[in-house]
C-alpha cells in the first residue's frame, strides 16, 4: 500500500486502485471509514460478485455522507481503470447509457472510492442485455408491519415459487423488507419477466389476504407486505447481495438461508458482523447460478387470470389515475427531513386528525428525479369520518424538482 497525499493505492489481485481519502468517516456510529468500506468489500467479493458482477449498474454515489442524498449516476465515468468494462443500456424512452459494469475485487473497490456504497446492478448481463437472468421478489412492509409478518409472507411466496418450479434465494433488503432472487434461462424479454412478477404478486396476494398485497398504489395497501412486481421494469434496479445500505448502523443486504429467517432480524447484518459471517461460513447463496428456472408456468398463470384491474381514470380528459381513495398532499421537498418537518406543520395546525390516522395512512414517498431522490408526503384520510377531514390545502413546503428541466 503506497500513499499519495491523502489517498492510498492498493494492490487488489493485481490492480491498482487509488482511494482518496481513506481516513474519511463514512459511518459516524460505528466508525468506519471509506478504507474500511474497501476492506469489506474486498473480503466479501465472491458473494458480492455474484450478485453484480458481470451486470449493467448504475452507481448511487453519497459524495456528501450518508447524510445527503445521493446522486444517480449512469453512465460510466470517462476515466474509469481497465478493470473495469461498460455496456450500453437502451431504454423505451429511447435513451440509452453505457453503464459501469465490474467483474472483479478490484472494481469494487474502484465504486468505493467513487463514493459507492449500495450496489445497484440491472438483471440482465452485459453478453445478454434484452434476456434478464434474473427475477426479483420485493417484499416492502408498510408502516404499521412487524417483521414476522413480512417473513410469513416470504414463506407464502416460497410456497408459490415450488408450485411454479422455481428454487427463491432470500436475502434481507438491509433495510426492512426481504428480496428473493430467482435465477432464471435468459430466454424472455423485459415485458414476460414483468408480467410472471405482476402475476406472482397477485397470487400471494390471494393465498395471503390482508398479509401481502399486489396493489401498485401506496394508499390502497393498507398495513400489509407490499410484492413490489415493478423492480423488475426495465429501468429499474435493486441493491444486490452484501451491499452496504445508508443507514447508521452500516446495515448490509445479507444473503440468508430459508431455515434461519424466522430468527434473523435485518438489523444484526452490519459491516463489522457480515465480514465475520461470510468468513465463516461462506454465502448462502453459493448454488445461485447452478438452479436457473422457466417462466413457462408463470406465464400460464398470467394468462389464466387475465389482466390486473386497472384504477378508474379521472373524469377531466387529463387521462390521470383517479385514487378510490381520500387523499391529500402535505409536502414536496428535496430532502426528506424537510418534507418530515411540513408534515409536522401540518399535523400542529390539525391535532385531532393525528389520532385517527394509521401508520399507513401517512406515506412518504421517495421519487426519482433528474439525477437525484426528492421527497412526497401525502395522508390518507380513509379513517377519518368525512365530515372531519381537511381540505387539500398549500403544500407545506413546494419544491419543484423539474425547476429548469424538462420532464
Amino acid at each position: 500500500m503506497a500513499k499519495k497525499d491523502d489517498a492510498v493505492t492498493l494492490d487488489i489481485d493485481g490492480h491498482e486502485v487509488r482511494i482518496s481519502s481513506p481516513g474519511k468517516v463514512v459511518f459516524p456510529e460505528p466508525g468506519l471509514t471509506k478504507l474500511d468500506l474497501v476492506e469489506y468489500y474486498v473480503a466479501v467479493a465472491d458473494g458480492a460478485l455474484r450478485g453484480a458482477g458481470d451486470r449493467p449498474m448504475v452507481l448511487k454515489r453519497f459524495v456528501k455522507g450518508i447524510d445527503h442524498e445521493a446522486f444517480f449516476q449512469k453512465r460510466v465515468p470517462e476515466n474509469r481503470p481497465d478493470f473495469v468494462s461498460s455496456a450500453t443500456l437502451h431504454y423505451a424512452s429511447g435513451t440509452s447509457a453505457e453503464e459501469s459494469v465490474i467483474t472483479d475485487a478490484a472494481g469494487l473497490a474502484w465504486l468505493v472510492g467513487l463514493g459507492c456504497l449500495d450496489l445497484n446492478p440491472h438483471p440482465v448481463r452485459a453478453a445478454d442485455l434484452d434476456h434478464p437472468d434474473e427475477l426479483r421478489i420485493d417484499l416492502d412492509p408498510m408502516p404499521g408491519v412487524d417483521w414476522s409478518q413480512i417473513v410469513d409472507v416470504a414463506f407464502v411466496a416460497r410456497d408459490v415459487l415450488d408450485d411454479m418450479g422455481l428454487v427463491g434465494w432470500p436475502k434481507t433488503s438491509g433495510s426492512r423488507g426481504i428480496h428473493i432472487l430467482v435465477r432464471l434461462d435468459p430466454h424472455w424479454e423485459y415485458p414476460d419477466v414483468r408480467l410472471a412478477a405482476q402475476t406472482f404478486a397477485r397470487e400471494v396476494q390471494d393465498r395471503a389476504p390482508g398479509l401481502a398485497t399486489a396493489q401498485w398504489w401506496k394508499e390502497e395497501r393498507g398495513e400489509s407486505v407490499f410484492v413490489d412486481f415493478n423492480q423488475n421494469a426495465k429501468d429499474r434496479t435493486v441493491a444486490s447481495a452484501y451491499s452496504v445500505r445508508p443507514l447508521p448502523d452500516a446495515r448490509v443486504s445479507t444473503p440468508v438461508d430459508w431455515d434461519e429467517l424466522r430468527t434473523i432480524r435485518p438489523e444484526q447484518f452490519t459491516v463489522a458482523t457480515v465480514r465475520e459471517r461470510f468468513a465463516e461460513r461462506g454465502d448462502p447463496h453459493a448454488g445461485i447460478d447452478d438452479a436457473p428456472g422457466s417462466l413457462d408456468r408463470m406465464l400460464a398463470l398470467a394468462e389464466k387470470m387475465g389482466p390486473a384491474e386497472k384504477a378508474p381514470r379521472s373524469g377531466d380528459g387529463s387521462g390521470r389515475r383517479q385514487s378510490t381513495m381520500p387523499l391529500i398532499e402535505i409536502s414536496r421537498a428535496a430532502t426528506k427531513e424537510e418534507a418530515l418537518a411540513g408534515l409536522e406543520t401540518w399535523k400542529e395546525r390539525h391535532p385531532s386528525v393525528v389520532p385517527q390516522l394509521s401508520p399507513a395512512d401517512v406515506m412518504v414517498d421517495g421519487m426519482r428525479g433528474s439525477s437525484s431522490l426528492w421527497y412526497r408526503v401525502r395522508v390518507n384520510l380513509q379513517h377519518v369520518p368525512e365530515a372531519e377531514r381537511p381540505a387539500q390545502e398549500p403544500l407545506e413546503v413546494d419544491y419543484d424538482p423539474w425547476q429548469g428541466r424538462s420532464r
